[in-house]
């Protein structure tokens, strides 16, 4: 049973945040646009699929039965009209079969977003895997006039479907009368009929090496096209949520849009969200200017950005701590003041199961834990959740202290309720159970601790103050309370 929550989410195609109802009570169907697989998963992209990871754990969370679908371009979509596909090129630069490149991206995407903690969906449905069903949607299209063939390639006629009452530029607020009044034909587009046509199959050239008999003969489906039949395959032709990056929102999205409304008659998405873009250093992520860094250069450290490698749950606990919908910057500071935040998230944690109960409360665990679902409930809004989880972690670190009481039953509640925010709905795990130098380490600090202990029994100031300020030079705080000395990163 579904927890009753007002969660509201903003729809791209409103601009607005709206009460989320799905379409079938206590069930929701959600695609997302996964990775055209021709190189490395770049961070942008995990970003996305972290931000909609989240948005997933959070349905769950509440008690919804979710239908997560995301979908692999093993096809490869065009660079433009008139070029190789991604695939097909990188196949030619490293001397593989395209199918040889698609494995060996899927894996490395596969690899990455489990580092990372990331769910997998419930179904991966590939894009070659469906060829049949894009073939056939193409067909009931030419069929109902709104698409035409031209030289081997079928395209999508955006003004005849505009004509006959679509709406193509809903999504991304284009008025398309003026893109046809100021658009000049490209070389190569004069197959279409208008340049805004999109193709939904394309003639393959003699040297293209991925390649499907058709009607039309033999070809390949238009990227755009895939989505729509493989969302729609799996969810229905009307599902709940449909999610990608903010750049996906135009051409992708709305040629989806244009799509399935054109096969089906209505609009087959009730919530559009979108997610963000990165940035390094306050300046866009680009291969082309060397602005750019891989998940795992990030990880490892091996790169000329950072001082050094940040772990996976720290970096996903900084993506956390932006919006999904706002642009977020990595820079070395930002994500070093995250590692400590981490640390202190992970320490109440484990703290919290320690706690001495009292016979009554000071501390007000059902307000504290209103507040957490609220900030969810508002469009994912987890920098706000994350505010609120380091109130939770003052109240635990108080009661450790003495300074505020709470009783068995809102300990139960306090730990349950904390516990279930941080690592089922932001899915950000404590990493030393399976980190063997964290453990040397704390092995190591602890025997510092104890020398820094017998030297202050023997008064050796001078000792004492040498083994607090090096390890604070670490990055290794220590911290002197009732219960002895315990120390944080």
């Amino acid at each position: 049973m579904v927890k009753e929550h007002q969660l509201k989410v903003h729809n791209s195609l409103s601009g607005q945040k709206e009460t989320f109802e799905p379409i079938n009570k206590d069930y929701v169907g959600m695609y997302v646009c996964g990775p055209t697989v021709y190189s490395n998963v770049h961070l942008g992209n995990v970003r996305t699929f972290m931000s909609f990871d989240m948005i997933y754990r959070y349905l769950k969370f509440l008690g919804y039965k979710v239908r997560y679908v995301r979908n692999i371009t093993d096809v490869g979509h065009l660079l433009d009209d008139t070029d190789e596909d991604k695939i097909s090129k990188k196949a030619r630069l490293e001397q593989l079969e395209p199918m040889e490149i698609v494995q060996k991206y899927t894996v490395d995407f596969h690899e990455v977003l489990r580092k990372f903690n990331n769910f997998p969906p419930n179904v991966e449905p590939t894009a070659t895997g469906h060829i049949v069903e894009q073939i056939e949607i193409t067909q009931d299209l030419i069929a109902k006039g709104i698409a035409y063939e031209s030289n081997g390639s079928v395209y999508f006629d955006v003004k005849k479907y505009n004509e006959e009452g679509g709406d193509y530029g809903v999504l991304s607020n284009r008025n398309i009368d003026e893109l046809f009044a100021n658009t000049r034909t490209l070389d190569g587009q004069d197959e279409k009929h208008n340049p805004q046509d999109f193709a939904l199959w394309k003639k393959a050239l003699p040297e293209h090496i991925m390649r499907w008999p058709s009607p039309w003969g033999e070809g390949f489906p238009g990227w755009h096209l895939e989505c729509t039949v493989m969302s729609t395959k799996y969810l229905g032709e009307q599902f709940d949520i449909h999610g990608g990056g903010m750049d996906l929102k135009f051409p992708h999205h709305e040629c989806e849009i244009a799509q399935a409304k054109g096969a089906y008659g209505h609009s087959p998405v009730k919530y559009w969200l979108h997610a963000n873009m990165l940035t390094l250093n306050g300046q866009k992520m680009s291969k082309s200017t060397g602005n750019t860094i891989l998940p795992n250069e990030l990880i490892t450290g091996d790169n000329e950005f950072f001082e050094k490698g940040f772990s996976p749950m720290v970096i996903r606990f900084f993506m956390m701590q932006a919006h999904y919908r706002s642009m977020l910057d990595f820079s070395n500071d930002a994500l070093l003041a995250s590692e400590k935040g981490y640390s202190r998230l992970m320490e109440a944690l484990k703290t919290v199961d320690n706690l001495a109960t009292s016979e009554q409360s000071t501390v007000n665990i059902q307000e504290w834990a209103g507040k957490l679902f609220a900030a969810m409930d508002d469009d994912f809004n987890t920098p706000v959740l994350i505010a609120h989880l380091f109130d939770g972690v003052k109240m635990i670190n108080s009661i450790k202290d003495g300074t505020e009481t709470i009783t068995k039953e809102d300990l139960e509640i306090l730990a349950t309720t904390i516990k279930g925010f941080v690592l089922d709905v932001l899915g950000i795990q404590n990493e030393e159970g399976g980190n063997a130098g964290t453990e040397k380490l704390d092995g190591v600090v602890k025997m510092l601790i104890d020398m820094r202990v017998q030297a202050r029994t023997d008064k050796n100031w001078a000792l004492s103050d040498q083994i607090r300020d090096q390890l604070a030079a670490l990055g290794i705080q220590l911290k002197d309370g009732k219960e002895g000395t315990t120390y944080t990163f």
